[in-house]
């Protein structure tokens, strides 16, 4: 069994399970496996987490990650839900507590959307928002934890789906090696691809098109990598997690973890997965019958759901964490769009 930290309950009931049935391969498909509502869970929400200074409001927000030294980064969205003129920082950085650390960002972008720490500590932000006229968004960006610019991908303002150009890029992710992964499209008028970057900014390959078949993505939303390497990938509108290789190979696909906003793998292979928009609603957007909102905890390795957070207010057209991050000690982090909001999900 991994050693975890004795005080975290959560996580060790987790590990456990993960040891009872560890295994180097792949888990098999799990097409079809509906999401468990109503399993346990042993965390504490923290309300009003994030301390912003001078009277600023948290904004809407989808992004939040742990630094390697266990500080916490997030955006908002300029204390609403767009950055188009405003002149607040939207990039974030706070202590455990919620206190702020620093701030950057003001006026790069539109609708910053995906979020990435990566193993140097730097800061990797997408901004997909279309604002006609005003030569931003399309982009992914990347930033010395200090706040400066070191690259940009794609060519700002400028839609595309060339090998330098996105259509409302949702989240970046950078691997072990190096490489760079862009989910790339949100929604149906945009790309639907996963697009592979070389550290320097290379181009190298992309795959993925518009569609619900074994192999195709619809709102590929966020993104996280396992200890084997195999990326995974929020397929939202599909409803499920695709899992490839780097090479754009399929391995699996699961939907017992709900409808995914958000991804986060730990240390210790533990999946955790934001469900935002899951609904009843007849065949309309979010159609995702009988699953609750909220985030779902598991095993990375094998696909098995072993918690479940749910989310209390599972109402509107999203509510709770959309997006999601876990530190060393298994404390849970949700970026809310709806509440505007980060909440902090202590173990018991």
């Amino acid at each position: 069994m991994r050693r975890m930290p004795s005080h975290d309950a959560g996580t060790v009931l987790i590990t456990m399970v993960l040891a009872a049935g560890s295994s180097s391969v792949a888990g098999h498909a799990q097409v079809g496996v509906p999401p468990p509502n109503n399993l346990p869970h042993e965390f504490i929400t923290v309300l009003n987490w994030p301390k912003l200074p001078d009277g600023r409001r948290f904004g809407s927000t989808a992004g939040v990650d742990v630094a390697p030294d266990g500080s916490i980064w997030a955006y908002d969205r300029c204390g609403a839900n767009s950055c188009v003129d405003s002149d607040l920082d939207p990039i974030l950085h706070l202590d455990t507590s919620g206190r702020l650390l620093d701030s950057f960002g003001v006026g790069l972008f539109n609708f910053p959307h995906g979020f990435h720490i990566d193993p140097d500590g730097n800061v990797w932000v997408t901004d997909h928002g279309v604002e006609p006229g005003n030569g931003k968004g399309h982009q992914v960006f990347k930033f010395s934890s200090r706040g400066r610019e070191l690259m940009t991908l794609g060519q700002a303002g400028v839609p595309g789906e060339g090998q330098d150009t996105f259509n409302q890029p949702s989240d970046v992710l950078v691997a072990p090696s190096g490489d760079i992964f862009v989910a790339d499209g949100h929604g149906p008028s945009t790309n639907a691809r996963i697009v592979k970057f070389a550290a320097d900014g290379t181009f190298i390959t992309s795959w993925g098109h518009h569609g619900s078949g074994p192999d195709e993505l619809e709102g590929p939303h966020s993104l996280a990598m396992d200890s084997q390497g195999r990326l995974f990938v929020a397929d939202r509108t599909n409803n499920r997690i695709q899992l490839f290789d780097q090479e754009g190979a399929l391995l699996d696909s699961w939907t017992q973890f709900g409808r995914p906003s958000g991804l986060a793998i730990d240390q210790h292979d533990v999946l955790y997965v934001a469900d935002s928009e899951s609904r009843d609603n007849e065949g309309g957007y979010g159609h995702h019958p009988n699953v609750r909102r909220g985030i779902r905890i598991g095993s990375a390795i094998d696909g098995t759901v072993t918690a479940f957070i749910p989310d209390p207010a599972e109402r509107g057209g999203t509510s709770g964490a959309e997006g999601v991050a876990v530190d060393a000690d298994g404390n849970i982090y949700g970026a809310e769009v709806g509440p505007r909001d980060v909440k902090k999900y202590i173990p018991r």
